[in-house]
Parts: structure tokens; sequence; C-alpha cells
């Protein structure tokens, strides 16, 4: 994570780095062709397991899930060089089926939506492939080539927090790049208490309604203001998540129908939590 200050100007400036990870479990919101999960993000390991987890990247295989707040060690299948875009370029990325495997976070996304969701039975399927709900060709779909883990990582973006020092409302700017391209995006918070063992609270989107679409390019523009994100004791802001929809939808004041893979896919975020030193006591 990098920030800067602007001597007494209450602004931020923060890197999104490239991801397919949201919580530790499941290990990913990415799957490759032979269902193991692709991982960029943090690695549980002997001996470092959950916030000591050090970042990496590497292929998962699935495996039961320890209880919630709990970790235990990933079953690595390969360590992953980043460098290496040849294999990269091999993985090609997949939704991970319903229900979602290796889980240990049973939050209902949508609950007003989408009750039912955790009874839904649905096999992975590659991201260039996956149906938008509804859908006609005569409607004129818009389909990507293969996406693989080299294309996936080319994202990068950068975060600008404006804010004022005596807390309350505060702006959230994001600029991005090397996104897949006429793609829908949404982006969503994470706070302090969303993945506390006991009575966590149910992750929301950074304003609503938190989408954009990028370019051919692949650009991204995304600016949205929260009224009180930073509050000097409760459930504060802690990272921004930007999120492929593979459905090509969005949810208004939910990240996704199924979230953690199914129909959300985190591609960028705050390579740690962060914003702790802002209107902190």
């Amino acid at each position: 994570m990098k920030y800067s200050k602007q001597s007494g100007d209450g602004s931020r400036q923060y890197e999104l780095v490239p991801t397919t990870q949201g919580p530790l479990y499941p290990p990913s919101e990415a799957m490759d062709q032979q269902g193991n999960f692709v991982v960029v993000g943090r690695i549980n390991r002997e001996g470092a397991l959950g916030g000591s987890a050090e970042w990496g990247a590497a292929l998962v295989a699935p495996s039961e899930a320890p209880s919630f707040g709990r970790h235990s060690p990933y079953t690595v299948v390969e360590e992953l060089d980043l460098s290496d875009s040849e294999r990269l370029r091999e993985i090609v990325l997949h939704t991970l089926p319903l229900p979602l495997p290796a889980n240990n976070y049973h939050m209902l996304f949508a609950p007003e939506q989408n009750p039912d969701a955790h009874s839904v039975t649905r096999p992975s399927v590659p991201f260039h492939l996956v149906r938008y709900p509804d859908e006609r060709d005569i409607d004129g779909p818009k389909r990507l080539p293969p996406i693989t883990l080299a294309r996936w990582m080319a994202a990068k973006g950068n975060l600008t927090v404006r804010y004022s020092i005596d807390g309350g409302p505060a702006e959230f700017e994001l600029v991005m790049s090397g996104l897949l391209p006429n793609s829908l995006y949404t982006v969503m918070t994470l706070k302090a208490w969303d993945l506390r063992p006991d009575n966590p609270t149910r992750p929301g989107p950074l304003g609503i309604p938190n989408v954009f679409v990028s370019s051919n390019d692949g650009f991204g523009y995304y600016k949205a203001t929260l009224p009180d994100p930073f509050p000097q004791e409760g459930n504060r802001v802690i990272n921004v998540i930007v999120l492929w929809m593979s459905e090509q939808r969005s949810y208004a004041g939910a990240i996704g129908h199924y979230g953690l893979g199914g129909d959300v896919h985190a591609q960028l975020k705050l390579q740690s939590n962060s914003f702790y030193d802002i209107n902190s006591a």
C-alpha cells in the first residue's frame, strides 16, 4: 500500500493492485480449467495465517474451510510466478460453482432481492461464456475472448480520498486502466466489522449506483461520496474493491446476488487494509 499526504488538505492517494481475492475463504473469486482456485492475494500457509499471510500467487485446491474467523493452510497445487506471462496466458479464469466451495462466510449479499441465494446450484463457467440473465442473441450481447490470468493482471488503478479533518463526508475518486474492455464494473467498500467473527456487517457499495462501464481501451473512472466513512469510533471503511460483474448487472444496495466469485469478482483492491490514520482519535 502506498499513500502520500498533501499537507493540511485532507487528501490521501493510494495504489490499487490486481487481485483475484475477496476474503480468505473461499481462497479466491476465480477458478482455472481444472477447478483450482486461482489466488492472487494473501496465501494461508503454515506459520503465516490470516492477517499475517503474505501476498503471493498460487493455484489452490478446494478443501473444507475452517469455521468463520479461523484459518488453516491452503492446499497449494502450484506456485505462480506473475512475471511468467506465458504460464499466466494458459490459465483461463472461471466463475466459482454454486454453492460456493471452501466458503465459511454465509452472509446473504442481497437479502431483499435474493433471500434463497444459498440454495442455488450452478456449475463453474469460463468468465467469457457466462450467460447474461434474460439475454437474447437479437439484443447483441457483448462477448470477450477467453479471459486469462495474464489479461486479468494487466489492471491497475489509483484511488484519491478527500475528506474533512472534522469528519463527516469523504469523496473517493478512482482512475483505472488495463481493465477488461466494454464491461460492467462495480465498486464496493470493506468495513472494519464486515469480517468480524461475531455479528458481522454486510459489505456494501461505494455509493448507489456503484457502477461504471470500462472503455474499449480498458479505461475506467468512478467517483462517489460517502456520508461518514471514517467515524472515530464505529464501523470504518478499511478497503475499496473494484469488482468485475460476470453477469453484467448490478444490484443497487447489494454487491451481488451470490458474491465471492459466484457473480462478483475482485480485480483491484488495496493490498493492505487502510485509512486508519484518517480522522482517527
